[in-house]
C-alpha cells in the first residue's frame, strides 16, 4: 500500500479519480482544507493514520468503506507519525539556564503521563492501544529512514562516565565508521549510548574538536555519584551547550546521521541529544528486539551490565536462527577483554554456544578499536545469506 505523508502527494492522489480512489495509507497531514473534495469521494481501503479532518470528512471516510484513525487529544504523544522524532521535538521546553530544566521538556511530560496512565500494565484499553500505534508508526518510520544504509549498533551501559576511556574510544570508534558510510544506531541513552551519537555527530568535524567536546562534557559537578552521570542535574545542560558550541556544519546533515532508539521504560534516563534522529518506544521489549535486528552490518558490545549481557545472547539468538527467520547473520563483537571474561565472564559461554555454527567466525573479543573497524569493513551479508529465496 502506498503511503502519503506530505500534501503534494496527497494532491495528486486526491486528484487521480473522479469518484473511488486507489488505496493508500495517508499520515499526519491536517486535511481540514480539504473538506469538501474528501467528502464527495469515495476511499475503500484507504487508511487515514493521525490525520486532522473535520467530523463530517472522518464519518465520510468511514461510511465509504476508509479507516480513521485520529489524533487522540489525551495524550501528550502523537498517537501515530509519520517521522521520527528529532532532538528538538522532545527537549522541546528545555531552558538551559533552568538546574531542573529536562523535567519540563516534552520528553519528560510524556514520561510522568506513562506513569500516571501505568506502566507496565494501563488500566484502560485506550491507553494501550494508543501506545501500541505509537510504536507500530516508530517502527514504519524507521524501517524507512534506514532504508538502503548499512546499519551498526554500538550496545553498552548506561552508567559509563563521560570521563571513561571506553566512552571516548567509542565516541572515536563511531565517528571513523560514520565517515566510512554506515549509519550508526544504539539504544538512545547515556553512557555508551550517548558516545556512539557523539562520534557520529562530529563526523565532519576534526577530531580535536571531538576530544575537546569530550573534555567539556566530563566536568561533573562535586561529590556527583559514580556510576549514575545521567542523574547529574547538568548532564544535559553539557551536552546542550557542546552541541550549541560544535553544531554540526551545514549541508552535513546526512553525513552526521545516527538514531538513538530508547524507551519510555527507562524514562529517568534523558534521550541522547547528539542523535540526529530518536525512534523511541513506549515498549522495550519491540524496542530491543528490533534494534538489534536492523543492525546488519555488527553489533559491537561495549562494557555494560545485566542489558548489555542480555542482549549480547538476544542477538545470538538471532544469528542462531537466522536461516529459518531468514535473517542475515551479522558479525558480533565485544569490546572490552577483560569486562567480557572477568567481570561479565560470557565470553567463554558464548564461545560454546556458538562452536560449529556459521555465526561463529563472525564472533571476536578485542581491545582494539582498529580490529573492529576492519572486521565490520570485511564483513559481506551476501556471503552470509542462509536461505534460498
Amino acid at each position: 500500500m502506498r503511503e502519503i505523508d506530505n500534501n503534494e502527494e496527497f494532491e495528486q492522489w486526491l486528484g487521480s479519480a473522479p469518484e473511488v480512489l486507489p488505496k493508500v495509507a495517508i499520515q499526519s497531514l491536517n486535511l481540514t482544507a480539504y473538506h469538501e473534495q474528501l467528502c464527495n469521494i469515495s476511499t475503500p481501503g484507504s487508511l487515514f493514520l493521525g490525520c486532522t479532518l473535520t467530523e463530517r470528512a472522518a464519518g465520510h471516510i468511514v461510511t465509504t468503506g476508509g479507516v480513521v484513525i485520529p489524533q487522540l487529544e489525551e495524550f501528550l504523544f502523537c498517537v501515530h507519525r509519520a517521522r521520527l522524532y528529532k532532538p528538538m521535538e522532545l527537549f522541546k521546553g528545555f531552558d538551559p539556564s533552568h538546574q531542573e530544566g529536562y523535567y519540563e521538556t516534552v520528553d519528560y511530560q510524556i514520561y510522568k503521563q506513562y506513569l500516571a496512565q501505568g506502566r507496565a500494565n494501563p488500566p484502560s484499553i485506550q491507553t494501550t492501544l494508543a501506545r501500541r500505534l505509537h510504536d507500530h508508526s516508530i517502527t514504519e518510520a524507521l524501517d524507512d529512514a534506514i532504508a538502503n544504509k548499512k546499519v551498526v549498533a554500538i550496545m553498552g551501559g548506561h552508567s559509563m562516565e563521560r570521563r571513561d576511556p571506553f566512552y571516548s574510544q567509542i565516541a572515536r570508534l563511531s565517528r571513523t565508521l560514520t565517515q566510512k558510510g554506515f549509519l550508526m544506531v544504539s539504544g538512545g541513552g547515556p553512557g555508551a549510548m550517548e558516545a556512539t551519537h557523539l562520534g557520529a555527530f562530529f563526523a565532519a568535524r576534526p577530531l580535536k574538536d571531538l576530544e575537546a567536546a569530550i573534555a567539556e562534557l566530563s566536568v561533573r559537578p562535586p561529590n556527583a555519584p559514580k556510576g549514575r552521570e545521567y542523574a547529574d542535574w547538568d548532564w544535559l545542560h553539557r551536552a546542550w551547550e557542546v552541541a550549541q558550541k560544535f553544531p554540526i556544519p551545514k549541508g552535513k546533515e546526512e553525513e552526521c546521521m545516527s538514531i538513538g532508539i530508547p524507551t519510555w521504560l527507562y524514562g529517568h534516563e534523558p534521550p541522547a541529544l547528539f542523535a540526529t534522529h530518536i525512534a523511541k518506544y513506549f515498549a522495550n521489549s519491540v524496542r530491543e528486539d528490533g534494534l538489534l535486528m536492523i543492525a546488519k552490518h555488527g553489533v559491537i558490545f561495549a562494557p555494560g551490565s545485566a542489558g548489555t549481557t542480555q542482549e549480547i545472547f538476544q542477538d545470538a539468538t538471532q544469528n542462531h536462527y537466522a536461516k529459518s527467520s531468514k535473517l542475515h547473520v551479522s558479525p558480533m563483537i565485544l569490546f572490552g577483554k577483560k569486562h567480557w571474561t572477568e567481570v561479565r565472564p560470557v565470553w567463554p559461554l558464548l564461545q560454546k554456544v556458538t562452536e560449529n555454527e556459521v555465526y561463529g567466525e563472525l564472533l571476536a573479543l578485542t581491545d582494539n578499536t582498529e580490529e573492529i573497524v576492519r572486521r565490520i569493513l570485511n564483513y559481506n551479508p551476501d556471503v552470509y545469506k542462509l536461505w534460498e529465496d
